[in-house]
């Protein structure tokens, strides 16, 4: 991994709690820093999907990197700003 280069991970369009935890040992796996979550392709805007990222969010924290959400439409966009993870979307 390019140290200048941010890592990308990208959410499978369903994402379940299996595949999140393989993304998540994905996080432990590399050195600390930025981190793109790629989540255009996820078909649903519920939460399950919130849950998901909560999850990828927590665990990149834990492991020392800075985490941005990339692709969120807008039912997705308005349940993180419920759920308190708007700040992390790259607008």
């Amino acid at each position: 991994m390019d140290p200048s280069r941010p890592f990308v991970l990208t959410l499978p369009a369903r994402p379940g709690r299996d595949e999140v935890a393989l993304l998540c040992a994905e996080l432990g796996a590399v050195p600390p820093g930025d981190v793109i979550c790629e989540i255009g392709a996820l078909v649903c805007a519920d939460l399950a999907a919130v849950d998901a990222l909560a999850r990828l969010k927590l665990a990149a924290t834990r492991r020392g990197h800075r985490i941005r959400f990339h692709g969120a439409g807008p039912e997705l966009r308005a349940l993180l700003l419920l759920a308190g993870l708007d700040g992390t979307l790259e607008l």
